[in-house]
């Protein structure tokens, strides 16, 4: 049995240009959270004369919402937030993630798994303790690959937030790589993108941090440097819930798209002038173009009165 690699700096070099992505999972309508995330990858790319690219993560067809994908990139056109080349679907790319598989599996460093959340629960109190390792199960269609984690990935650097730590035992445990329905995990899957398609840094909300040290992992494990990584401060509602789909948050939609990006961007610590609550959203962006500041993200406490048709979800 080989040894799962270790965190080390002999890696191969990526390439310099700045090229960042926004990877939506149409699981429902643009909402200000994501539409933070857009703004924010976007300007991060283009201020560093990079390209910004958009990648639809619908690996998960239980979750999607008929038409969600179409309205998603709809409402990035109307909010002048245009993509370079051609929009990805990781529903189209299921064979480049079976090659990163194989070359996982010829590592020696997968196995299969056939417990279940509750018997993971019942356990270990839903931490994974590593049951099937030994086991030596056979491959069959009801069984989940995972991956032997490694030491040595739970601290890194983030470019918003500095030194990150993540050294609690649900950090570290061996995690799946694809599911027992079939279906490739997240982690696997956004690894595998972002290296076919060259992705330099990584800008995305602070509510999947805890995904670095696994990523990271992932990049060692294919002989490659991880992309820098900029984590957002989420947006929340009053209750200090997190904007998302799923809790039915308010979409983005064209007659407020001046609107929400203003406050996207306010939210970001950007200086907003008051004649930008007026302006279209092409002027908006062209603005900020110029006038772009990443280190105001978290430093900057927001200074904007909300409207009276506010965005912040009431009962």
């Amino acid at each position: 049995m080989n040894n799962p690699p270790t965190n080390s700096l002999n890696k191969t070099p990526r390439h310099k240009k700045w090229l960042g992505r926004f990877a939506p999972s149409p699981s429902g309508p643009l909402h200000l959270g994501s539409l933070v995330a857009a703004v924010a990858s976007f300007m991060i790319a283009k201020q560093n004369g990079g390209s910004w690219l958009v990648r639809i993560e619908d690996l998960d067809p239980p979750r999607e919402i008929a038409g969600a994908a179409d309205a998603i990139l709809s409402c990035l056109d109307d909010c002048a937030l245009h993509w370079d080349g051609e929009v990805v679907y990781q529903s189209q790319r299921s064979e480049i993630y079976r090659q990163r598989l194989r070359e996982l599996t010829k590592q020696s460093i997968v196995y299969q798994c056939d417990c279940s959340r509750k018997l993971i629960e019942a356990r270990h109190h839903g931490v994974y303790d590593g049951y099937c390792d030994a086991r030596n199960l056979l491959e069959t269609s009801d069984q989940a690959t995972r991956i032997r984690f490694a030491s040595g990935f739970e601290i890194f650097e983030d470019k918003i937030l500095g030194r990150c730590e993540f050294s609690s035992a649900n950090d570290q445990h061996d995690f799946i790589v694809k599911r027992r329905d079939g279906l490739f995990a997240y982690q696997l899957a956004v690894v595998a993108d972002d290296i076919e398609q060259g992705i330099d840094h990584v800008v995305r909300g602070k509510d999947i941090l805890d995904s670095t040290p696994r990523q990271n992992f992932l990049y060692q494990c294919f002989g490659l440097s991880p992309p820098s990584y900029y984590h957002l401060p989420l947006v929340e509602d009053s209750k200090g819930i997190k904007f998302s789909k799923r809790s039915g948050s308010e979409a983005v939609v064209k007659e407020r798209a001046s609107e929400m990006l203003v406050h996207a961007l306010d939210h970001l610590g950007q200086k907003i002038d008051p004649e930008m609550l007026a302006a279209k959203p092409d002027e908006i962006i062209t603005h900020f173009l110029k006038n772009w500041r990443t280190d105001k993200i978290l430093s900057e406490a927001s200074q904007l009165q909300r409207p009276k048709n506010k965005l912040v979800e009431t009962d």
